[in-house]
């Protein structure tokens, strides 16, 4: 490995760029339009544009950023977190590509990229899990209820979240059903 492309923004690329050069990577980065000034672009240096401004125009774009790696020479693609850290199908195109995909190998991405698919095949294997929910609950009653029977503190999780957003930690029994409202939403 030689050039290392981040496929990813902000604080994350910065690190990454940082342990990659360490190791005497060269990098580069990604960038949406919207994103042309940012930290990441300006620290990294070499940045390539992706496209628009939206995460779906730019960073989700598994063509856009399999073809800035090749343009730039990279030979690897870190993900980084988010985005397409867990997409099977970004982990195969980059890999099609002639690139390594620093992260699981697709397969795995298949099996344990979803938490709910993960729980259920640790579960299966014999391994301790968090008590909760067997899959994804759409009734806030029903989760209310399932709260209602497990030891405090309960992170509420979306299952279509993302970025932290549809989490919600319980410390407390008060207000629950206004937390489940809002993690649902």
């Amino acid at each position: 490995m030689h050039k290392l492309l981040i496929a990813n923004r902000g604080e994350i690329a910065c690190r990454i760029a940082r342990t990659a050069r360490r190791l005497g990577l060269a990098v580069a980065g990604v960038h949406s339009s919207a994103d042309a000034s940012a930290r990441h672009v300006r620290e990294i240096g070499e940045s390539l544009r992706l496209g628009g401004p939206t995460a779906a125009e730019s960073y989700l774009d598994i063509e856009a950023v399999v073809g800035a790696a090749l343009r730039c020479g990279a030979d690897a693609v870190h993900p980084g977190y988010g985005f397409l850290s867990e997409n099977a199908a970004f982990a195969r195109a980059v890999e099609a590509a002639g690139l390594v995909f620093v992260g699981p190998r697709p397969e795995t991405l298949e099996r344990l990229g979803g938490k709910a698919i993960a729980k259920a095949e640790a579960r299966r294997l014999g391994i301790p899990v968090v008590p909760g929910s067997e899959g994804a609950l759409d009734d806030a009653a029903a989760v209310a209820a399932l709260v209602r029977t497990l030891s405090l503190p309960v992170l509420l999780k979306a299952v279509a979240g993302g970025g932290g957003r549809g989490m919600a930690v319980i410390n407390s029994l008060d207000g629950l059903e206004a937390r489940i409202d809002g993690a649902m939403r």
